[in-house]
């Protein structure tokens, strides 16, 4: 019976350390394969974080080079624009020119000549209440008025009194008047008065202008507050006086206005220079902007 006993001790105990190693021999593999399973997930993260890494990397030299990119072309767009401008406002200006005509800034006087088919290509009447006759007509260019019309206001709101004596004169006009006065002066009357087709009257932007004290002439205007105010003044209206003293074509004539745009009139009386005594090429510049 003892030895049964022992026997089946024995057994127990065989059982018992049978069941010890494998629970241990398990929990070694559990344990070593776990730690294996987490080393090489911790590798696999690592190489998903360095590949993002890259990614990124890769994303921002993308969007820098598009940042470049845009950048360049924004500066090649604003460039095409503004030859674009360039060549609207060139072609702007053409057109402009090709409406102008180009005799309004010519030197005429014993220079140039108007032929007797020469008519401004659009002229309105006076209003009668500015002219000092009021029974002979006279017009300018429909362009010239609003400059002609402001400078008589404004001179009347300074208390001077600004007449028309004279304004438009055609080809013929001016023909019969230098025939009546070389009648009366003879070769005289070419110190004051032009030959048909070089009088500045036949382009419709010059007036005579006359004031009270004078009897509706032209004589003693110099002495007049009206010729003070306009020297002072007229150049802001693109008036220029053409025969200042000491000219070369003709006598002092301190009545006579030629209307040349504000700008070049402005330039004439700030550098102290007459009309004619600038060179025609130079002139010519101010044409695009003579109504403006």
């Amino acid at each position: 019976m003892k030895n049964l006993l022992d026997n089946l001790t024995r057994r127990v105990l065989a059982v018992i350390i049978v069941l010890f190693v494998a629970f241990a021999g398990y929990g070694w593999y559990y344990h070593t394969t776990k730690t294996e399973s987490l080393e090489a997930r911790v590798v696999e993260l690592e190489k998903s974080l360095k590949f993002t890494e890259l990614s990124l990397m890769k994303s921002e030299d993308e969007n820098f080079n598009l940042e470049n990119a845009l950048v360049a072309e924004q500066e090649r767009v604003g460039s095409l624009a503004e030859q674009v401008g360039e060549i609207t406002g060139t072609v702007g200006d053409l057109e402009k020119l090709s409406k102008l005509d180009p005799e309004l800034l010519q030197k005429y006087s014993k220079v140039y000549f108007l032929n007797e088919h020469y008519v401004p290509d659009s002229l309105r009447n006076i209003p009668l209440v500015h002219l000092y006759d009021e029974s002979v007509n006279q017009q300018i260019d429909s362009r010239v008025w609003p400059f002609l019309e402001d400078i008589i206001e404004d001179a009347a709101d300074d208390g001077v009194t600004l007449w028309i004596a004279s304004a438009y004169r055609s080809f013929g006009y001016q023909s019969a008047l230098k025939a009546s006065y070389k009648v009366i002066y003879g070769s005289g009357a070419n110190t004051f008065s032009a030959d048909q087709g070089y009088s500045e009257h036949q382009l419709g932007t010059t007036i005579d202008f006359t004031t009270r004290n004078i009897g509706g002439g032209v004589q003693g205007f110099e002495n007049t507050p009206a010729y003070t105010w306009l020297r002072a003044n007229a150049h802001k209206y693109g008036f220029t006086l053409s025969y200042p003293e000491g000219n070369a074509y003709y006598i002092f004539e301190p009545w006579h206005w030629r209307f040349v745009g504000t700008e070049l009139a402005r330039d004439l009386y700030g550098d102290g220079r007459n009309f004619y005594d600038v060179p025609q090429r130079e002139i010519d510049q101010y044409l695009l902007e003579i109504f403006d």
